[in-house]
């Protein structure tokens, strides 16, 4: 069972009579039931301050067919209920729901997140829960769309989608829960990557009672200082009017020849690496010997990749800003950092902190406007290292990383971690409920040359529930629908070693232990 605190205690003791706190709402007097336990139909009579229940549906066992889907979702039978919350005057947050039969629950429910900007219910990870048994619950984060034009003039909306959302989302759900299967979820569990790792990592961070477990994938909860960093790239990788210093099959050539340098430093040659920070490989190495050529760098271009490299900094006095990307991630790079007519999400400063929508790229100072940029919005990133709330109530906390992701630095999700460890008194203290996977050659929550596909879910369900902290993951990699290796993901700061003898592609080959050389660039 959950160990609640007495102010946790108390408000679901509170909810089970039917009064209720979502986001910044007052506490009333609701009603937490429906006309009978599993009556679909008599949701719509459920009554939450500061939510309108728009719609309930019993949906039959089939293809479902959804607005912003390519393809129909397979799904078993369940109950749909859509609502909008309102926990401030200016927010407008879209939930829906969805649960399973009484005879398919298995107990729990499950929060989904979002990515980007959020603007859409993720409603296929919200049916990959639905058929594992979970009641499932999803938010649009209080707008719609991924453009950032909702947050021009709205710092609620802006908070809304930053963490509030989630939480009101999970607050209803559990209420909605309680009224449709006559009790509350014995466990709850939240899933998310990219901005769903930040999701994530807020919730434990702000609302530690939420959530009984939380997988962080890829976070990025280090929001405005990833923005810098998109920036500081991509300013590298352009010249001033704009124009990219190299073509973008030319990151490919350096990713290659990145894997190439560094791809046996851990004892097997498998085209992955399998510890970046032990990388040391100089693009230098790729100069072009006479004119520019397809295999080869100008000068400018190793200038530019090594900028990349090192992160943004401050001209003045050297701090670093932001860690930068990476060598193996550079295939990937084109998608933020080269192939953008402009600066990636260029809206959060046109429209989120300079608040004029023709403010020119070209004007920031690295010096002065970094300081200024923090203070715009300080609650929009998820940093804080104090987890004690959320360790106290036993909850577990799985976090992981591409090493190759082109998108969130790995260095940041570390860097993330080795504080956390040390506010939280140490390696053993931390790793008791918060562990964490970084995955070699995965790229941006998947993907990649590495064993990317792994069940970090299912893992954090027999830790929370069964006390079996997951030393690695099982991962494996799957090539033209077959498995083609196997290799255990292992919790930081081990990795994976090969035994010397067997199958580079069988996990029975590896065990986890400490690296051979840490340290390098980016460490």
């Amino acid at each position: 069972m959950r160990r609640w605190s007495t102010a946790g205690l108390t408000a679901f003791v509170l909810a089970a009579l039917g009064v209720a706190v979502l986001g910044a709402a007052r506490p009333a007097r609701i009603s937490t039931r429906a006309p009978a336990a599993e009556s679909c139909a008599g949701l719509a009579a459920l009554t939450v301050p500061s939510v309108a229940i728009t719609s309930v549906a019993s949906v039959p066992a089939g293809s479902l067919v959804l607005p912003g889907l390519r393809a129909p979702l397979t799904v078993p039978a369940f109950c749909r209920v859509a609502a909008i919350a309102t926990p401030t005057s200016d927010s407008r947050i879209a939930i829906e729901i969805w649960l399973p039969s009484v005879a398919a629950w298995n107990g729990k429910l499950l929060g989904t997140a979002n990515g980007g900007f959020g603007g859409v219910i993720g409603y296929r990870a919200m049916a990959d829960g639905l058929r594992r048994g979970y009641a499932t619950v999803g938010t649009d984060t209080g707008h719609a769309g991924d453009q950032m034009t909702f947050g021009d003039g709205h710092p609620e909306k802006i908070n809304d989608w930053a963490y509030r959302a989630v939480h009101v989302m999970t607050d209803l759900a559990k209420l909605v829960v309680r009224s449709y299967f006559d009790r509350f979820p014995d466990h709850a569990y939240f899933d998310g990557c990219s901005t769903g790792g930040q999701q994530a990592l807020s919730e434990a961070q702000r609302y530690p009672l939420d959530y009984d477990g939380i997988v962080a994938g890829d976070p990025g909860q280090n929001r405005v200082r990833l923005i810098l960093g998109f920036l500081w790239s991509w300013m590298a990788l352009h010249t001033p009017d704009g124009q990219p210093v190299m073509p973008a099959a030319k990151l490919g050539v350096v990713a290659d020849a990145a894997v190439a340098a560094c791809d046996a430093d851990d004892g097997v040659t498998d085209g992955v690496i399998g510890n970046p920070r032990a990388c040391h490989f100089d693009p230098a190495t790729l100069a072009c010997r006479d004119a520019d050529g397809a295999s080869c760098l100008t000068p400018a271009q190793v200038t530019a990749v090594d900028k990349v490299y090192d992160g943004a900094k401050n001209p003045r006095t050297g701090e670093q800003i932001y860690p930068g990307w990476v060598r193996g991630s550079e295939r990937g790079w084109g998608a933020y950092l080269l192939n953008p007519s402009e600066p990636a999400r260029l809206g959060f400063f046109r429209l989120f902190t300079f608040h004029d929508p023709a403010w020119d790229w070209r004007t920031f100072d690295w010096d002065r406007d970094v300081a200024f940029v923090d203070r715009a919005i300080p609650d929009l990133s998820a940093m804080s290292t104090d987890l004690s709330a959320f360790d106290a109530a036993g909850g577990k906390l799985v976090m992981y990383t591409g090493w190759a992701d082109p998108v969130v630095p790995p260095m940041d999700t570390v860097q993330y971690y080795e504080a956390v460890t040390a506010a939280m008194g140490g390696r053993a203290e931390t790793q008791a409920f918060f562990r964490f996977f970084p995955v070699p050659g995965m790229s941006h929550c998947g993907g990649g040359t590495g064993t990317s596909t792994f069940d970090a879910l299912g893992a954090l369900e027999q830790w929370r529930e069964h006390g079996a902290a997951p030393d690695a993951l099982a991962g494996s990699r799957t090539v033209r629908g077959r498995v083609d290796r196997t290799r255990p993901i292992c919790a930081y700061p081990d990795v994976a070693r090969y035994r010397g003898a067997g199958s580079v592609d069988e996990t029975s080959n590896f065990s986890c232990g400490a690296p051979a050389e840490a340290g390098g660039p980016g460490s």
